[in-house]
Parts: C-alpha cells; structure tokens; sequence
C-alpha cells in the first residue's frame, strides 16, 4: 500500500485550521450511496462475528433544534408520529434479530438522538422492551439526554430498565452563553436535571460542554467547568464550537468571530479546559473526551460505538461490519430530514431484511480506519494489533504520518503511534488530513441538504 489520499504537498490542511472537521466515524455518513443491488443483512452478518455486538438505537426526535446542530434530528414532532417510530423501530428489530442469528450477543447498548428522552415514560418503557430483546441482563446501556427532559419519571424508567451510563448535554452553564450558542435553556433546569440524575444510582454520567461560543471568555468558561466539575462526573466531552452548513447558527453566523481570531480563542479554552480536567482528576483519551482517572478506562462504550460490530436500529443509525458501513438515507435541513422519517415509517417490514445505504470498506479502507479511529485516541494506535489485523505495519502503509512525527505531533515506538499533546491539539485537522482520496471525493460530490 503506498499510502493513497495524501495530499501532493505532504502536508495539505494541517497548516491550516485545527477545527476543520470532527471525524467521530469513518468513512462519513456523507460518503455513503444507495446499496445496488441491496445486500440481504443475512449475508452481510453472516460473515462477521457476533459474539460481542453493540447495539444503537436512533430516536430522531428533539424538544427543540439547537443552533450548532447538525444531527439527522426532528423538534416536535406530532405525538402519533412518535408513536408510529416506535411501532416501526420493534418491526426493524425483529427482522434484524432474525437476520443476525440465533448466536448474535450483544455486550453494549447505546441510545441517542436527537433525544432519547423526549419520549414520555410510557414511550420509553416500549423502547427498553424492543432493546430486551437483544441484550442480557446486566449488559451496559448509555442514554443520552437533556435538561428539559431529564425529569425524574423518565429517569426513574431508565434506572429501572437497565440504564447504567446518562449523557446530558448541558453546553454552558451560563444562560446567555446558552442562548449564543442556540441553546435557550436556564440554569436552575440544568442543575435540577443533573439533580434528579444524581438522585437515581446510575453508575456513570457524562456531561457535555462547549467552548468557542460567541462572547464566551477564559472566565466564563472557568465558571461552567467548575459547575460541571462540583457534580463529580465520571465523564466529560468537552467540543469545539462549529457552525455547520443549514444549522441555526449558519444563519446568524459570528461575523465578528474572523476564522483565525477564532480559531485562537478556541484553542485556548481548549488547553484551560485541559488543564483544568486534569488537574481536577481526569485522564485525556482524546481531543474531547475525559475521565475521572480513578475510574477503568475499559468501563466506557464511548468508543465502541465506532467499532466494527455495531447494529443500528431507526432511520439515523448506522451500523458497522469490518467491510460494510450501512444505514438509512442522511439529511441536516428540516424539510429533508422529514421526507426520511416519512419513508423510514411508510416502508414493509421486508424493507429491513436489507441494507439500504451505505459504504464498501476495501483493504485499504479498512487499514484508513482502524488508522484514524485509534490514533485520535490518546492512546493512539497499538502497532502489534495492527499488525495482526492487517499483516503489515502502519508506518508502511501510510508513510505520511512521517510528516506528523516531523513536526511533534506524532510519537513513533515499537509499541505504538500516538499523538503528542500538540497533535492531539489539532487533531480535528489530522483526522480529515488521513482521509482517502475516494472518500474525500465522495464526501465533497454531495450537497449539504
């Protein structure tokens, strides 16, 4: 392999922005095309190993659409439409379980959105009986949810169902930044959210927050840090502020904001919020992801939900075999994202017998992946597990990451690649800076809709 994808001048975007693009999957859902002929899920899985599957449910629904959002997400929806998702998600599920065997195991499940928990406690309850039929008692299950709909009677379904891990994406503290960012939200809700959380023994709670908000200074980021850091979470994910094309913010974007002042600022909160974090307790896995240092690492699903052996069940979830990524159809603008769930929900139950969409991973792909996937990680990427997945070495398949290592950002050992501080820095230009040609091309041949 000769290392396909890298850009002629050797070393392309990484002199440019670090924010370029947060990679969180690869390939990305924008490269994927309509399956033809579509594969039948029973060969697609029959081929892969299933004793340890992670389970995704997709609930593309919202109380509202916050401004930086960029997710396949609905706010509002009518109520029987709710109800026909979730009609429709129990037949998926039947006709995937018949498809993966009678052998599949699932050891993970993760639930998100949009918002999990905009459904009412009786909705949630039909949900938990659609995923018992896939995991076993006792099998860690993530919920993601949000302050307006953390209210103790869901929560107390969720506790009560199996849910061992809450996400709640708070964003900010502080109400105006809050609002700035396209977030309306106060923050006696936030506070009573992570209250009734913490009331409920859910063993692990992650909170979100973002930093490069307009107005946002070193200050008021050091107040929300600290509000956070007063709830002990076991996790936090802190993001970068984008604006996306056909979000909230793209229209009202910070013209007072130029691209390098805000790159400044952004990679300044980025290395208090680091500090911060770590002087706090937590371990740095990745750009954005921290965890309490006293706790295993190997406790969390974070990662795996990007790994090959993931099945998604809903209309926005992805699923993931070593040589096929596969879902429904992917839109961000509200009319489109609309027209999918109206498909999703007019579809016969035949229809989830095959994959409909998606992406064939080649060798060389596949190598892309577990390259990029691992190596912005803080661990970064083990090179004996490459090199028995792949039967060669990651320096040799992609000599490029030479350039990584010639401007400190890259750790070479016999052991392992892993980024340096800086590289993890920046590693939303790394991440992009390793995509291949192929998928690059596929990515930009698509409109934003």
């Amino acid at each position: 392999m000769t290392g396909h994808g890298i850009r002629a001048d050797g070393a392309g975007g990484l002199d440019g922005s670090p924010y370029q693009d947060y990679l969180y999957g690869y390939p990305h859902k924008t490269a994927y095309r309509p399956l033809r002929p579509r594969p039948a899920l029973r060969d697609v899985w029959s081929r892969q190993r299933r004793d340890a599957l992670m389970l995704y449910l997709h609930l593309p629904f919202c109380e509202m659409r916050c401004g930086f959002c960029n997710l396949f997400t609905r706010s509002n929806p009518p109520a029987d439409q709710v109800r026909a998702y979730l009609d429709q998600v129990h037949r998926q599920a039947a006709r995937v379980a018949a498809a993966l065997g009678d052998d599949a195991r699932f050891t993970r499940v993760a639930v998100g959105g949009g918002t999990p928990t905009y459904l009412d406690a009786d909705e949630l309850s039909s949900m938990f009986d659609l995923i018992d039929r896939f995991r076993p008692a006792g099998t860690p299950t993530a919920v993601e949810t949000s302050p307006a709909t953390a209210t103790p009677e869901r929560l107390a379904v969720l506790r009560g169902r199996g849910t061992t891990r809450i996400s709640i994406g708070v964003q900010s503290f502080l109400d105006v930044e809050a609002r700035a960012a396209g977030r309306p939200q106060r923050r006696t809700e936030v506070e009573r959210a992570l209250a009734a959380i913490r009331d409920q023994p859910f063993d692990e709670l992650n909170i979100d927050l973002i930093y490069g908000i307009p107005g946002q200074t070193r200050h008021t980021w050091e107040q929300s840090l600290a509000a956070a850091l007063r709830w002990t979470p076991e996790e936090l994910f802190l993001y970068p502020l984008y604006v996306r094309p056909l979000t909230g913010l793209s229209r009202r974007a910070p013209a007072d904001l130029p691209d390098p002042q805000w790159d400044d600022q952004r990679q300044a909160l980025y290395r208090q919020g680091v500090d911060r974090l770590r002087a706090a307790g937590y371990r740095q896995l990745s750009m954005r992801h921290f965890r309490r240092a006293d706790l295993p690492v190997d406790a969390t699903p974070e990662y795996a939900c990007q790994s090959d052996g993931m099945v998604g069940l809903g209309c926005g979830a992805r699923s993931y075999t070593a040589d096929l990524h596969y879902s429904f159809d992917y839109a961000v603008g509200v009319g489109q994202v609309r027209a999918i769930i109206d498909d999703y929900l007019s579809r016969p139950e035949s229809d989830f017998d095959h994959a409909e969409v998606g992406y064939r991973l080649d060798t060389d792909e596949q190598r892309r992946r577990w390259l990029i996937t691992s190596l912005l990680r803080a661990d970064g990427c083990d090179q004996a597990a490459y090199g028995d997945r792949f039967g060669s070495r990651a320096v040799d398949d992609f000599p490029q990451l030479a350039v990584l290592a010639d401007r400190d950002w890259l750790i070479v050992t016999a052991d392992r690649l892993a980024l340096t501080a800086a590289g993890l820095a920046y590693s939303d230009a790394v991440g992009p800076w390793l995509v291949s040609t192929a998928v690059r091309s596929a990515m930009t041949a698509r409109p934003a809709r």
